[in-house]
């Protein structure tokens, strides 16, 4: 007998995936046949996806609540979307968009056409969205530099006892460790002062 399976996926542990259990729980997905991924979508490396693959079988039909939910890398979404409408010959249905929506029984080969059609013309917008994003990232961090803003944690301040430590240790009294002991930082850090001391 055909089974109905749903996939949810959010981000990261701290996001919820209340939305989409609803919308599986309202097309009528059993609890037990839902799997859940909580894990970012740039790879399908996933415990619960790669559950539910072995699971599906012909005529049997995967519910997603968007295309991004399954995945956000291009050519991996549509390659994952060929196994599973091909390979595995199930269905999909993604419910925020009705025109994808692989069901044999109430489409035919033009509708699965267009639904092969619409997932990859919005998976490329998608790419191209991404793209373009990581693009401005990139120029934003470029023009941010080029002011001199710095980025990461600020360097710490050196104590008040620095200049003291620091000639004891140029006398070769102490060793970098216990100059950096005596600040109370690793013996890094004390070297990376004294780099900056001789810039200055």
């Amino acid at each position: 007998m055909a089974q109905i399976y749903g996939y949810i996926r959010v981000s990261t542990r701290e996001q919820r995936e209340d939305r989409q259990l609803v919308a599986m729980r309202n097309f009528g997905v059993e609890d037990r046949n839902i799997f859940l991924d909580k894990q970012s979508g740039k790879d399908f490396d996933r415990k619960a996806y790669r559950k539910l693959l072995k699971k599906l079988r012909p005529d049997d039909t995967l519910v997603i609540k968007s295309i991004d939910r399954l995945g956000r890398d291009y050519s991996e979404t549509l390659e994952q979307w060929r196994i599973i409408t091909k390979e595995i010959q199930a269905a999909v249905v993604v419910l925020d968009m009705p025109l994808l929506d692989t069901r044999q029984k109430e489409r035919d080969l033009t509708g699965t056409f267009v639904a092969d059609l619409v997932l990859q013309i919005l998976s490329y917008v998608a790419q191209q969205e991404r793209d373009f994003i990581m693009q401005r990232q990139a120029e934003g961090i470029e023009a941010a530099m080029a002011r001199g803003v710095k980025f990461g944690r600020p360097p710490k301040e050196r104590p008040e006892a620095f200049a003291e430590v620091l000639e004891a240790w140029e006398r070769g009294e102490i060793s970098a460790r216990e100059a950096g002991r005596r600040l109370g930082v690793n013996y890094k850090t004390f070297q990376s002062w004294v780099s900056e001391k001789e810039i200055e």
